[in-house]
């Protein structure tokens, strides 16, 4: 009787190209490969294609998603006594057959899960031959289409009939690759007697306690049954030592409950601390270990209130017994080639959505479950994570053999992601159920399947049985009360976007209207809404050859993937500012507008706290350079728009607002203070005279909000060109303009600037000798390192702010470089030229 060993088998693998359009000098050649890895990674490393990220190096490959390739390695192997040895593969990408030393053992057809075969009678002493040969993708999710039936989605390719992640195959903002590899580890599991097959642990808090279910099931190999004992050993902050309790497993399942007096609860980020507690379960047979296996829990309770009141039906998150206003932003897959990313890329990223006060994380549903790390360093970050299931924008077939995929995806991925504190809940589908009501798919199903099954009842019962206490819910957009009536094939009770029921998602601002009517919008939470703008200026020349550069020259409508996106950035800017002549300027007014059409949404939005309890803004990042809805573009540098996120999603603000035919100031406390504070009101002239003063001490309880009518005399200008109503509560400040930028008199602020070296980077002091809006710093344009950690600085004449840029450690940032009118940006200078 021995311990389970794990043995990775990530060496010596090759690929080779099996059929399909394979250039001439690809042919019959090995290229060596890395695994966990994939056939993209695979032909960079060894300058067998050019980037693909590159100009337009995206057409040029689409070659390799036509083609079969065929991964190989070699392993010795001695018999060690063990009663099984399996070959485990933690995630394939996508459709292969694996064969170990000629003989298949396994075929495989979906990214989102995992494989085990016992080997034992495949394996020889000495070397053994592992082959994984891939199908190519596309044309088996063409024949998938075929068979299966076609359904409506947005994009050409039918994503919906593989089960591989969506936006491989491209979307309105991401480049289509079709890679295929070993894209998680792969290894060979040795054991006897018993082991551990699912695992799963749950921490409730109880008074100032908390108890920790573990639920195992075993897989045996005796016949006969040996005696199992299931141990589990509980450690964290405030425990005496480790606390420990056991049972007995009957048959193949056994529970374990650990009682423990005293805990410290686990809070999202900006309410509380995040204390983890580390629970071990171990597998004893006669006293002996056979396998053990760890997972970090927090005690917390979470639930979604969707009980209806008055106003219709809320969609406010609970943790703790307290109601969290969700600061959120959706999450894309942070690479188009994702086996790219480690646990130090997304610790980076996920501390720059702390950076923005962010607190909830939205999981898209046309990408991935994420790795363990994601989900780890939520815990420990106090991010709350809102995971998709991954079903997005598309008619969904129910048949097999997807539907038994489905079912064993979900069953894996509810085990692996339910002990996480940071899980707040998880959610069947992005936009199906408002698809199947207004995208005209009911005319082309014609009576076919769609997936309301899997969101309806399939999703639901997985959840309740393995992970009850986490919340679901069957869509995003989603009204609590909409249901599915099988018999008549109709969706029940409100519209699932209706902004009065559950979540809603705002895209006809961008589409079609202006970003001043998201004011004509007070839903319940807003789970999209976006607004397009390009990445850095140095992203955006890195990976763009073109000469001259333009908003429509080749290279950028490469980089351009939203359906008539430039024309919609046009359409979206002229209300607010005209046409620069210039391409940065263009690309400054581009970025500018896009932070502050979120911003205003944010404002507007949190305004109305609690009625609107949350809002999740489309989208935190990026996964390749592009003109995009993203707050951090894919060389993981940050746009305005991050700024317009840190912003409002501060934990105190002020924002000036319309209601009812006057201005209000609204202020937002979201710590656990009451917020006691001099409420001063101007309305400045742009060369600095104050027309009209007022202030008002006001109280704001803490998480609340609270609107104060501004007096008509404040409101009303004398020149609305050239005046602005400017509210300050401690170092909040809302802005409030009477005119469109382009209709103002906004001149040049006369900015200056100095600098002086801090931990990390630069602090770079502009003081405006006129009134200066939206100041910021673009200052990867100075050093491809810089990143300014402030922006959309409003000043007024005299005043000076600071925005500390990061950077390489040894560079020196010049003022006078900082203060180049290409780098140290304002809103001015889209009006005055």
């Amino acid at each position: 009787m021995t311990h389970l060993s794990r043995r990775p088998l990530h060496d010596g693998w090759t690929v080779r190209a099996a059929a399909g359009p394979v250039p001439d000098a690809l042919a019959g050649a090995d290229v060596d490969a890395v695994v966990p890895g994939s056939i993209h990674v695979d032909l960079l490393a060894e300058g067998r294609i050019p980037d693909p990220f590159h100009g337009d190096n995206e057409s040029l490959l689409a070659w390799i998603g036509l083609v079969d390739w065929t991964y190989r390695t070699t392993f010795a192997w001695t018999p060690d006594g063990s009663d099984r040895h399996d070959l485990v593969f933690d995630g394939v990408d996508t459709v292969a057959t694996i064969r170990l030393n000629g003989r298949a053992v396994g075929e495989v057809a979906n990214q989102h899960r995992s494989y085990r075969y016992d080997v034992a009678a495949h394996l020889q002493d000495g070397d053994n031959e592992l082959e994984v040969a891939f199908r190519a993708p596309v044309p088996y999710a063409n024949q998938a289409s075929l068979d299966l039936g076609a359904r409506p989605r947005p994009y050409p390719l039918p994503y919906e009939a593989i089960r591989k992640s969506a936006c491989s195959f491209g979307w309105d903002w991401g480049i289509a690759t079709y890679t295929s590899g070993i894209w998680k580890p792969v290894h060979l599991e040795s054991w006897s007697t018993a082991r551990l097959s699912r695992t799963r642990v749950v921490a409730t808090p109880m008074g100032d306690g908390g108890r920790v279910t573990v639920d195992v099931d075993v897989e045996r190999t005796d016949a006969a049954g040996s005696n199992l004992e299931v141990h589990a050993i509980v450690r964290g902050p405030g425990l005496d030592g480790e606390t420990t309790a056991s049972a007995a497993v009957v048959g193949e399942t056994g529970r374990v409950e650990v009682n423990l007096s005293a805990v410290r609860r686990w809070w999202p980020v900006g309410h509380g601390e995040q204390p983890l507690y580390t629970v071990e379960v171990v597998l004893h047979a006669a006293g002996r270990t056979l396998d053990a296996t760890t997972r970090r829990v927090g005690f917390r309770t979470v639930h979604w209130d969707t009980e209806p009141d008055a106003a219709g039906t809320p969609y406010t998150l609970v943790v703790n017994d307290r109601p969290i206003f969700v600061k959120g932003v959706n999450w894309i897959p942070d690479d188009a080639l994702p086996v790219r990313v480690d646990r130090d890329r997304y610790e980076r990223r996920l501390r720059q959505a702390i950076d923005a006060n962010v607190n909830l994380i939205r999981v898209w549903g046309g990408g991935l479950y994420e790795s363990d790390d994601f989900y780890d360093l939520a815990d420990e970050l106090g991010l709350l994570v809102w995971q998709d299931f991954l079903f997005a924008c598309a008619a969904y077939p129910e048949e097999e053999p997807l539907r038994s995929e489905i079912e064993a995806e979900a069953r894996e991925n509810v085990v692996r992601l339910a002990s996480h504190a940071s899980l707040a809940q998880l959610v069947g589908n992005n936009e199906n159920l408002w698809g199947f009501e207004d995208w005209g798919w009911k005319l082309s199903l014609d009576g076919k399947s769609w997936g309301a099954t899997y969101y309806y009842e399939l999703f639901p019962a997985i959840i309740a049985e393995l992970a009850p206490h986490v919340p679901y819910a069957p869509g995003s957009p989603f009204s609590p009360e909409t249901g599915w009536d099988a018999a008549s094939g109709r969706q029940t009770g409100p519209h699932p976007n209706d902004e009065k029921h559950g979540s809603m998602h705002l895209w006809e601002q961008w589409n079609r209207r202006d970003w001043s009517t998201y004011r004509e919008h007070t839903p319940r939470f807003v789970a999209e809404f976006g607004w397009q703008a390009p990445p850095a200026w140095t992203t955006l020349v890195d990976s763009v050859d073109d000469s001259p550069l333009t908003p429509e020259s080749p290279g950028m409508i490469v980089h351009q993937k939203a359906m008539e996106g430039n024309t919609k950035l046009t359409n979206g800017l002229l209300p607010h500012f005209r046409m620069p002549a210039d391409m940065e300027t263009w690309h400054w007014a581009m970025q500018l507008n896009q932070a502050l059409a979120v911003g205003a949404a944010l404002d507007h939005f949190r305004s109305w706290a609690p009625h609107t309890m949350g809002a999740v803004v489309w989208q935190l990042n990026d996964c390749w350079p592009v003109t995009s809805w993203a707050a951090i573009d894919g060389a993981e540098r940050v746009k305005p728009l991050f700024h317009a996120l840190k912003n409002a999603f501060a934990a105190r603000v002020v924002t000036v607002q319309p209601r009812d035919g006057r201005l209000v100031a609204v202020l937002g406390n979201d710590t656990d203070e009451t917020w006691t504070v001099p409420l001063r009101t101007r309305r400045v002239s742009f060369g600095g005279d104050v027309l009209a003063d007022g202030a008002v001490d006001v109280t704001v309880e803490a998480w609340g909000t609270l609107a104060v009518t501004i007096d008509t005399d404040l409101t009303t200008p004398t020149d609305a060109a050239a005046e602005a109503l400017v509210v300050d509560a401690d170092s909040a400040r809302g802005v409030w303009y009477f005119a469109e930028p382009r209709d103002s008199t906004l001149g040049d602020p006369g900015l200056a600037v100095a600098t002086r070296p801090v931990e990390g980077g630069t602090e770079v002091s502009i003081t405006a000798e006129r009134f200066a809006r939206d100041v910021s710093l673009l200052a990867d344009k100075v050093h491809t390192s810089a990143q300014p950690a402030d922006g959309l600085l409003t000043l007024l004449p005299g005043e000076t702010g600071r925005i500390v840029v990061h950077h390489d450690a040894g560079i020196a940032l010049d003022a006078a470089a900082l203060a180049d009118p290409r780098v140290l940006r304002s809103a001015n200078q889209l009006v005055t030229g």
